[in-house]
């Protein structure tokens, strides 16, 4: 009876060490990192017009719900900006630009602005 009861805590015992590992929560961001301007100061708070008259005309012009995307494509890289009302009834301006090369991969925002302004289009 003794050694049952010893079995029985030395079992307990060990239960006790195996575990799982605890659950994370799911983190979703609801802030876009930020993003450094070095590089960008011709385009963040630029309006429509003012990114026309430095790239050339826009491939893409989205508008949604207040919001309007421009992308440019060149041989170099695609830009993408997001422009948006700093208050009612003021013209979008640019406070997010996103970009990237032809076949997809990261490139750095302030390079892909220098070669956009360089191309033959914003002549």
């Amino acid at each position: 009876m003794r050694f049952s009861r010893l079995f029985f805590l030395l079992s307990l015992l060990l239960a006790g060490c195996v575990s799982t590992p605890p659950v994370r929560p799911l983190v979703i961001p609801t802030r876009s990192p930020p993003m450094r301007a070095t590089g960008l100061e011709r385009v963040l708070g630029a309006n429509a017009r003012a990114l026309v008259a430095l790239f050339g005309a826009a491939d893409q012009d989205v508008h949604e719900e207040g919001s309007q995307r421009l992308q440019f494509r060149g041989p170099i890289c695609v830009l993408d900006a997001y422009l948006y009302p700093e208050s009612k009834g003021r013209d979008p301006v640019v406070t997010y630009i996103d970009a990237r090369q032809p076949d997809g991969r990261d490139i750095d925002r302030a390079s892909c602005v220098a070669a956009m302004i360089r191309r033959k289009e914003a002549r």
